[in-house]
């Protein structure tokens, strides 16, 4: 082992599981952590440190990624100055940023894996059945992260994009995946949060959430109206392989001024149904 590998290793803590604080980052609810001796915490820090930038942090000094990643400002120097040389950062008058090629990370999800492959033809027939906009997302944390979406000519929101992230709080597709989850580790995601008001219909309050997210498992299907964005409308059901494992969040997304949220149910909650069906003899 190199001093550099030495001293990346003594950057991160890990305990007793094997799972390595890093904040930011959420840690898996119930799967148990490898062996410490398993873990290369270079590549896991290192992830982290492109993980900080985003939105509304598009450009960070070296000692701001320090504070976010829980490193030492020599330690995150280190990290900035690789991942420069492997063409992942930029920097510019002690300014760091993300290059272009980080997005080959994404794309090599989006290329290989099952999962998009699957649901997008079935979205492509569900909104262009429906004539509304219709995508698929997964829980990552706090969010759920788009991994196949289409239009059908109709652009309802600039986050129906693969790829695009939005809080699982306020969105049907969040709480349909929030439903699948244990109690006990829906309470303890609640505890975590930060619940925003997005819009004046957003739900803010951990016990009304905490309702809405029972319902949707109640019911096997969740509707949001304008909590994410004015005159957004979204209803979600789950995607399930065939033992039974919420895989992922199906939705239909449309204005609110042109259908109301009983003709969003009573148009689009059937076709959602019968997509789910079909896809769950293939997950």
């Amino acid at each position: 082992m190199n001093a550099f590998d030495r001293n990346v290793e003594s950057d991160v803590a890990i305990d007793a599981t094997g799972a390595t604080n890093l904040s930011g980052l959420a840690a898996p609810l119930a799967k148990p952590g490898p062996q410490k001796r398993d873990l290369i915490a270079g590549l896991e820090k290192g992830l982290a440190v492109i993980s900080c930038f985003d939105q509304d942090r598009p450009r960070l000094t070296m000692t701001e990624v320090a504070s976010l990643c829980g490193l030492t400002r020599a330690a995150a120097r280190r990290y900035l100055i690789t991942l420069e040389y492997l063409g992942y950062v930029t920097s510019e008058r002690k300014m760091y940023s993300l290059t272009p090629k980080v997005l080959r990370l994404g794309q090599s999800y989006m290329h290989s894996a099952r999962l998009p492959r699957i649901v997008q033809p079935e979205l492509h027939k569900l909104a262009f059945g429906l004539k509304e906009a219709s995508s698929a997302g997964v829980l990552e944390g706090a969010d759920v992260i788009c991994i196949a979406a289409t239009s059908a000519g109709r652009v309802v929101s600039s986050t129906l994009q693969p790829g695009n992230r939005v809080p699982a709080y306020c969105t049907a597709n969040g709480r349909v995946l929030l439903s699948a989850l244990p109690q006990n580790e829906v309470d303890a995601w609640i505890a975590k949060q930060t619940l925003a008001p997005l819009t004046t219909s957003t739900v803010t309050s951990p016990e009304r959430l905490r309702q809405e997210i029972a319902r949707a498992r109640s019911q096997g299907y969740a509707t949001v109206d304008q909590e994410l964005e004015p005159g957004l409308r979204t209803i979600s059901v789950p995607l399930k392989s065939y033992r039974g494992e919420v895989l992922a969040a199906m939705n239909i997304s449309v204005h609110a001024a042109r259908v109301s949220m009983d003709q969003l149910v009573n148009d689009c909650l059937p076709a959602l149904l019968q997509a789910q069906a079909s896809m769950r003899t293939v997950l």
